[in-house]
């Protein structure tokens, strides 16, 4: 068997491929960013051309740069943004529309009316999620319903519907000369139209956004023995790889952090926050607005769920200060400029800039830069603007305890914002709890990488990934509980103030 296992992760930002050994050790990355489009206020959209271009660039160029073959490949797995779709002309390959993004809110109305005649206690029944715009059913149903032509389309069975994934496997496979229809389980499961008992899309979930059955991909295990499909057959390497994984990319940072057992939780700190409880085979419905979901499934073994708070904006509010506020060139910056001050004097920033997600679910909320005084600098802002991706944890957290009965005891972190030592020294602080990062912090590229790995043998068990997570930091708590407690509850009072500003129908 060849001795490396290669992941392509689709990003909100970006895309990379990353290649690993038997160890887990990362052998070499390549990444390249595309284009967020903005069309309007509240529209977040991206290019699936330029995503399939940069997929195939970032994997030759990670190939080049290792002076690895395709040979030397034993597999591939799959990790992508969720709920992000796209719909494309099964015939030709060509999008009908843009990528409409998990940010977006276009679909405020669409979710807001579900909620109203009832439909939202069923979709929160079978599917694990309440009505919001930040699952697909939504923009498929508006991307029928405003696009010319999509509609007959996907009654001829020539429109596909997919996630990040299924278009990245479907080019991979050979797109319009035959390539692969296929989603995993956790991915299915962000849709808002997969029943979580039965693992199969539901008939009643489908009528409520009048999406046709025939435009679905098939659903799947997150990692298999026989292929998905065989990725460059034909194309710009000229080799066969199997795709044998996909995740998910909070559900395989999940595997990369290797919380394989009821109990054990991860937070991933990118463009927004995702924190996951691993519930084992127990599907628990959440009283405290959290989303049941599918944490993975392996081969035919059950499937295992979790208990997850999807936070929309954390990383993104720093590229905020950098791109719009112009306050900090990079996001390393924050950091620096978070130092020079000892606290956040009196400063909450609650970055809602397209509503609020885990707990509170709150489409009508907006961002809110709360309790400023003459006294505060820019330096206040940047450390507020970290102390809201630690709050909003603590948010999710809370609503974890409440819902599973599990207090937290420590907190597995990965991501691109651990790398700001500050911030996870306030997260600790703000929890109360010791926060540790592992020695490969992309764990999202790495749990794609296991599902892969593990669908032909190159892992023999789950348990033998264990032996492959080290320790690389840890920080403890250093706030009193009175520090704890006096900061979260003017958090929760600066929350309040964001609730309310945009009329929903």
């Amino acid at each position: 068997m060849a001795d490396f296992v290669a992941a392509i992760d689709q990003g909100t930002t970006s895309t990379r491929a990353m290649i690993f050994d038997h160890a887990g050790r990362e052998i070499g990355r390549h990444q390249l960013e595309h284009e967020q489009i903005l069309p309007q206020a509240g529209w977040v959209e991206h290019n699936p051309v330029e995503i399939w271009e940069r997929t195939v660039s970032v994997l030759v160029s990670v190939l080049n740069n290792t002076g690895l073959r395709p040979s030397d490949l034993a597999a591939l797995g799959i990790t992508n943004q969720r709920e992000t779709a796209l719909v494309w002309d099964r015939r030709t390959g060509r999008p009908f529309y843009n990528a409409i993004v998990w940010q977006d809110t276009r679909t405020d109305r669409i979710a807001s009316a579900l909620d109203r005649d009832g439909r939202g206690d069923v979709i929160r029944t079978k599917a694990g999620l309440p009505p919001a715009t930040y699952f697909s059913a939504g923009k498929v149903q508006w991307i029928l319903e405003n696009i010319d032509g999509v509609r007959e389309a996907a009654e001829r069975g020539d429109a596909l519907f997919g996630t990040a994934d299924t278009w990245v496997l479907w080019n991979l496979t050979g797109g319009a000369r035959g390539g692969v229809h296929v989603t995993d389980v956790t991915n299915a499961s962000r849709t808002m139209l997969m029943n979580l008992e039965t693992l199969d899309w539901d008939d009643e979930l489908l009528s409520f956004f009048g999406i046709p059955r025939q435009m679905l991909p098939s659903i799947e295990s997150s990692s298999v023995s026989e292929p998905y499909g065989v990725a460059f057959d034909s194309g710009p390497i000229r080799a066969e790889i199997p795709v044998t994984g996909i995740l998910g990319d909070q559900q395989a940072a999940m595997v990369g952090q290797v919380c394989l057992s009821a109990g054990e939780a991860k937070n991933t700190y990118g463009t927004g926050n995702f924190l996951l409880l691993n519930t084992g085979e127990k599907i628990v419905r959440s009283g405290n607005g959290l989303l049941t979901t599918v944490c993975y499934r392996f081969g035919d073994a059950k499937p295992v769920y979790a208990l997850e708070g999807s936070i929309a904006v954390t990383g993104s509010a720093i590229q905020w200060l950098r791109d719009q506020l112009g306050i900090i060139s990079g996001a390393a910056q924050s950091e620096a400029l978070a130092r020079q001050v000892e606290d956040n004097g009196g400063v909450y920033f609650v970055p809602a800039f397209s509503g609020l997600f885990a707990p509170y679910w709150r489409s009508d909320a907006r961002g809110a830069i709360v309790g400023l005084s003459r006294f505060n600098t820019n330096a206040h802002l940047a450390r507020a603007a970290l102390e809201a991706i630690c709050y909003q944890s603590r948010d999710v957290v809370d609503a974890m305890e409440a819902d599973s009965g599990v207090h937290l005891e420590v907190l597995k972190v990965d991501g691109g914002i651990t790398a700001n030592e500050l911030c996870m020294q306030i997260q600790s602080d703000v929890l109360g709890v010791d926060v540790v990062k592992p020695v490969v912090a992309e764990t999202t590229a790495l749990g794609a990488a296991y599902a892969a790995g593990l669908g032909i043998g190159f892992w023999s068990d789950p348990e033998e990934l264990r032996a492959n997570w080290h320790e690389d930091r840890r920080w403890s708590p250093e706030w009193t509980d009175d520090q704890r407690a006096k900061g979260y509850a003017g958090w929760q009072k600066a929350v309040q103030r964001t609730l309310d500003w945009v009329d929903v129908e």
